[in-house]
């Protein structure tokens, strides 16, 4: 654990709850209710913790233990009924975690691109059945420096505790009064950072999430930016997401101009690892692929695509980029998209138009910087 985060309970295990009471001269009964508590009830202060004795609340309080739930610094609602948080750690850092609503069914491939400017904003906070997805940080910026992405502006601040990537989750479900169950929650590693290079948190707040809050790891998927090795550790987690990995670019010397990271891990090893990847019935191997105009949007770089993935049981997400001032490129035409689209379609790979959603607040993906110049909406 790190310094700030020593006394927070968010992170930790049913086991390592049951040592902490039973340290105390509990019953290990007690580990089972704190942990159900912090993660299936999500309350946010000791003081609310019912189930345990006042007694056993204020000994945890004076031994300088909290609940460790971060808190909202900033709210941004777009038209289209994203939310993107700034979430705030004991520390001080702050990440981003977006709300999609009604957004399982956002992928397409044929149809327009919706136009957002003229959208009729909508209550997310509490209607019933509720389809969302959460799209989580893992780390407060970014190392990898893909050069469409504005995360990779900030810079690599610090790796996220298993605690504070669950706690997103936790305040995204409390903020819309979700009841799961009833609503149906997807979760994305796709936010800040590179999940792979804080695998050992990120793995275990997939654990966490999927033992303590009851989301099944089957509706959780992360996105890699092709660390190999941990793309074969992932393989045989006994509970994992579904793997995506962002491939955007059709060849070693292109992938390299928009990805650095392929002068460590190429095409060729990246996607050895996606064949090696054993997939459960009907699952596919996701790939990301950022379409940038000029650069790797041509019929020729579909093409190429379809021979890289031919023999793999694959999809393909496409993404016209999504604009940002200090962003060296520029989206494709939506004529350009859909020959890109048509080419992998007819060489048999399926190919989805993924519609930007928070365009409007800077939420959508690759425009994750922390801007806070736009006017909060609460």
């Amino acid at each position: 654990m790190t310094a700030h985060s020593q006394f927070e309970l968010l992170g930790l295990s049913i086991e390592e709850l049951t040592a902490l009471v039973e340290n105390l001269g509990e019953p290990r009964f007690r580990g089972r209710q704190l942990f159900d508590a912090l993660y299936r009830q999500r309350l946010t202060r000791l003081d609310d913790i019912s189930t345990l004795a006042k007694s056993l609340r204020a000994r945890l309080a004076s031994a300088g233990y909290c609940t460790g739930f971060p808190a909202v610094d900033q709210r941004f609602v777009s038209r289209d009924g994203t939310v993107r948080y700034l979430v705030r750690f004991s520390d001080g850092q702050t990440v981003e975690t977006v709300w999609m609503p009604d957004c399982e069914d956002e992928e397409e491939e044929t149809g327009e691109q919706p136009d957002v400017s003229h959208t009729e904003v909508r209550d997310t906070r509490n209607p019933p059945g509720q389809r969302a997805t959460i799209c989580l940080s893992s780390q407060s910026g970014c190392a990898v420096n893909c050069r469409f992405c504005m995360t990779a502006l900030l810079g690599l601040q610090r790796s996220l505790t298993a605690g504070e990537i669950v706690g997103q989750v936790l305040l995204v479900l409390n903020d819309h009064g979700i009841r799961l169950g009833r609503d149906r929650i997807n979760l994305v590693f796709m936010g800040q950072g590179e999940p792979f290079l804080n695998y050992e948190n990120f793995t275990r707040a997939v654990r966490l999430l999927s033992e303590g809050t009851g989301i099944s790891d089957s509706r959780m998927t992360v996105s890699t930016s092709g660390i190999v090795p941990r793309i074969l550790d992932l393989a045989s987690e006994p509970i994992r997401p579904h793997l995506a990995i962002s491939l955007n670019g059709s060849n070693d010397e292109l992938r390299e101009r928009v990805m650095p990271i392929n002068r460590k891990w190429n095409l060729k090893s990246v996607i050895e690892a996606a064949r090696q990847f054993p997939l459960r019935p009907r699952e596919h191997v996701t790939f990301e692929y950022v379409l940038l105009e000029g650069v790797n949007d041509s019929a020729e770089n579909a093409r190429e695509v379809v021979e890289l993935l031919r023999g793999i049981r694959a999809k393909v997400n496409l993404i016209a980029l999504n604009p940002g001032s200090e962003i060296p490129f520029r989206t494709p035409s939506r004529e350009a998209i859909d020959v890109f689209q048509k080419i992998l379609i007819a060489g048999g790979v399926p190919a989805y138009l993924r519609r930007p959603r928070g365009l409007d607040i800077y939420a959508a993906c690759g425009q994750l910087k922390r801007t806070t110049s736009l006017i909060p909406l609460s």
